[in-house]
C-alpha cells in the first residue's frame, strides 16, 4: 500500500509565503507524476499544479507566476512553493500521486488526506 502524507499548511497573512510538502512512502516501485489540488469551501476540487516524473510542469492559471512545484525523486517527496498568498488561494490542499507497486501492475493514483491554508489578516 502506499501513503501519501501533506504538510506546511497553516494561517498567513495577505502576500506572505509557504511552503508545502507531500511524501508519499510504503511499498513503491515507482512514481510518475505528483500534483497539488485545492478545494475552498463549497467549491470543487481544483488542480493547482502538477509535475511529470520528467519534470514537466503545468500550473492553474490563477497561480502562475506566484506557485511553484518540485520534487525529489530520490525522496518521493513533491514540493509547493507559495507567494504572494492571496485570501481566494484558502483551501485545503491536496497532493496526489500516480504510482504502482511492482512493475506489472498498473499505475494507481493516491491522495492525501490535505492540510489547511488559510490566508487571512
Amino acid at each position: 500500500q502506499v501513503q501519501v502524507v501533506e504538510s506546511g499548511g497553516g494561517l498567513v497573512q495577505p502576500g506572505g509565503s509557504l511552503r508545502l510538502s507531500c511524501a508519499a512512502s510504503g511499498s513503491i516501485f515507482s512514481i510518475n507524476a505528483m500534483g497539488w489540488y485545492r478545494q475552498a469551501p463549497g467549491k470543487e476540487r481544483e488542480l493547482v499544479a502538477v509535475i511529470t516524473g520528467g519534470g514537466i510542469t503545468n500550473y492553474a492559471n490563477s497561480v502562475k507566476g506566484r506557485f511553484t512545484i518540485s520534487r525529489d525523486n530520490a525522496n518521493n517527496t513533491v514540493y509547493l512553493q507559495m507567494n504572494s498568498l492571496k485570501p481566494e488561494d484558502t483551501a485545503v490542499y491536496h497532493c496526489n500521486t500516480q504510482a504502482r507497486v511492482h512493475w506489472y501492475t498498473s499505475w494507481v493514483t493516491y491522495w492525501g488526506k490535505g492540510t489547511l491554508v488559510t490566508v487571512s489578516s
